[in-house]
């Protein structure tokens, strides 16, 4: 078996194994967990603009509120993770509508006022519950 090679910052490490990856449970049915650690690393799934889950309600307020709203999201998974918004180092991001990139874009920077994480973008024929904009992060915690 060849090794697994970890790379940290400046520092290469060498293991027979991977680390063991940890999934949050999923919340209600969904078939996903919100987010998933391996090492110092978390991998949270795609959020969208909801409130509440009984039943999931987009948030008001058009791309605007629909993106604040996701970025909270982003926030709450990543603190129950020990982790928050200045660790994130790359987001995806899917809209529904490219014309609504400024608008949304307002909104995304102002969660970042100390650093911008790596991001792409693309548009998406349709997103979940009809949504306007979802954003997935990895974020890094040591």
């Amino acid at each position: 078996m060849l090794p697994f090679i970890i790379l940290t910052g400046c520092n290469v490490s060498t293991s027979a194994h991977p680390p063991a990856a940890v999934h949050a449970p999923s919340e209600g049915e969904l078939p996903f967990s919100p987010v998933v650690r391996v090492g110092p690393t978390l991998y949270l799934s795609g959020q969208i603009g909801t409130t509440g889950m009984n039943p999931p309600t987009l948030a008001s307020g058009g791309i605007d509120g629909e993106t604040r709203q996701t970025m909270e999201n982003i926030k709450s998974v990543l603190a129950k993770n020990g982790a928050t918004m200045d660790d994130i180092v790359k987001c995806t991001v899917m809209m529904a509508d490219m014309r609504e990139w400024p608008a949304m874009n307002v909104v995304y920077a102002s969660y970042f006022p100390k650093h911008k994480p790596a991001r792409s973008a693309f548009a998406a024929a349709g997103l979940a519950l009809g949504a306007r904009v979802e954003i997935e992060c990895l974020a890094y915690r040591p």
